[in-house]
């Protein structure tokens, strides 16, 4: 059964520095992403484009959307499969091409390091990761690779 599912994300931009958008270096790229319910994040864009590097970037969310949209789909795969995870730690990066002013991310890498039970079997910790990658809506939303390079750690008995 299908089921549609609905998000509202406002956006604010909050760079005018009196002059709006007169010119290139005119304005800052500093906005605010509200959310109903939750803390307000503080965007803009990479410092490449003229952005303000502690504030969040749209490209860093997105790799950000992507690394735990895998986590959370793996823990549910994981759990199914009767696998423990007691830790989980991913290193996910992007790349992104720009060519003139239009740009494109080209792959995106997860290397998720899983840490399991003594008595969880590797063999389906790791296959759980391809069940995952499959179900993660994120994933399935991009028009650009998600490649996955996990490890598997077993804990001790």
């Amino acid at each position: 059964m299908n089921h549609a599912h609905h998000y509202r994300v406002d956006v604010e931009w909050t760079g005018n520095q009196g002059s709006g958008t007169s010119g290139y270096r005119a304005y800052r790229r500093d906005h605010d992403i509200r959310i109903a319910g939750k803390p307000a994040l503080a965007g803009s864009s990479d410092p490449s484009f003229h952005g303000d590097a502690s504030r969040h970037n749209p490209e860093d969310m997105l790799l950000a959307a992507l690394s735990s949209c895998h986590m959370l789909s793996y823990l549910h795969m994981a759990t199914v499969a009767g696998v423990v995870v007691t830790a989980y730690v991913d290193t996910a990066e992007g790349t992104m091409q720009t060519e003139g002013d239009a740009g494109r991310f080209t792959e995106v890498v997860l290397r998720p390091v899983v840490t399991i039970s003594a008595a969880s079997d590797p063999a389906k910790a790791e296959v759980a990761h391809e069940t995952a990658h499959h179900a993660c809506f994120i994933a399935n939303s991009v028009s650009f690779p998600v490649r996955c390079e996990p490890r598997i750690v077993v804990e001790s008995p």
